[in-house]
């Protein structure tokens, strides 16, 4: 068995890798490369966002995942596999004179989780903080309570954007893709009478919309950055591109999970540009030519277990 079908038969725990919306954006295609195998990793436009996602970091930012996701697959596979990206959102994994250096297995892969109910009272401790990857910062999380309420008002109030978050919402197991892809109503952490009434409303939209959805929906996400939680914010760092900086975020998000800390991805806050701006002067130095943001998520321990969310079937 080569090592590109060695890779492949491990395709379901490679990608555990996280998206936005869950949409798993990607195209994996095996190959015979120059004739020592190749794996070329794509973004698949059709799983795009362009309504929330215009400039396509997340899109780039869930290529990277993957990428890294790969790379540890192989790492344990005792495969020596190396990846060079680009151009664009893309990468090519192929044979490299070493095993990729990695502390990540996959049970680490299948262990991450994504929470977006309550967490425990309590920041992140300061020596979790400190061995992060480079280029996180940390932020009280309710100093950025009102942002929130502002991104989430942005999020429903913008009818592109809402159209794309109801075409990836699966919020009744009768969903023909509640299995495949996309945010289910267990992974919102809704209640069965809470997915109904935002399954109803986003499908009479814009008539909510005028009625007032907007801003009855952003009361819910307000609540979450009460307290004395913990946001933390992936910003660039010179010379590495963006499916670069979505290996590093899968890298924190690793890192959190072997301390048992789940994340609540806040992208609303970036897409927004109101609070995009705000939030970029709070992690640059001020003269706009600091660090940007290109993720920010709430962390902290969960307070109940997080449904596990749904991913497609290997290709």
């Amino acid at each position: 068995m080569t090592w590109v079908e060695e890779l492949r038969a491990r395709e379901a725990v490679a990608r555990r890798a996280p998206s936005a919306h869950n949409t798993q954006p990607w195209l994996v295609v095996y190959g015979a490369g120059d004739g020592r195998g190749e794996v070329r990793i794509g973004a698949d436009p059709a799983r795009s966002l362009p309504g929330s996602d215009p400039t396509g970091r997340d899109l780039a930012l869930g290529v990277g995942a993957l990428v890294e996701s790969y790379l540890i697959v192989a790492a344990e596979a005792g495969l020596a596999v190396d990846a060079v990206t680009g151009p664009g959102p893309a990468a090519r994994l192929g044979p490299a004179q070493q095993v990729y250096a990695t502390p990540f297995t996959g049970a680490d892969l299948q262990a991450r989780q994504v929470a977006r109910g309550r967490f425990a009272p309590g920041p992140v401790p300061s020596a979790v903080l400190t061995g992060l990857e480079p280029g996180v910062v940390h932020l009280p999380g309710i100093e950025l309570a009102a942002d929130l309420a502002m991104a989430d008002r942005w999020l429903f109030a913008t009818p592109v954007v809402a159209r794309e978050l109801r075409d990836w919402l699966r919020l009744h197991p009768r969903h023909p893709r509640y299995t495949l892809d996309g945010l289910t109503d267990r992974t919102l952490a809704l209640s069965r009478v809470e997915a109904r009434l935002l399954s109803a409303a986003l499908r009479a939209y814009p008539v909510t919309r005028r009625l007032g959805l907007p801003a009855l929906l952003a009361t819910a996400g307000r609540q979450l950055l009460r307290g004395d939680g913990s946001v933390l914010v992936l910003t660039t760092v010179p010379g590495e591109d963006r499916v670069g900086a979505g290996r590093r975020l899968l890298r924190t998000w690793l890192a959190l999970g072997r301390h048992g800390f789940a994340v609540h991805p806040l992208s609303q806050l970036i897409d927004c540009p109101a609070t995009a701006a705000h939030l970029t002067e709070r992690v640059g130095d001020g003269s706009g030519g600091g660090a940007r943001p290109l993720a920010v998520f709430r962390a902290g321990r969960p307070l109940a277990a997080p449904a596990r969310s749904a991913r497609l079937p290997p290709g």
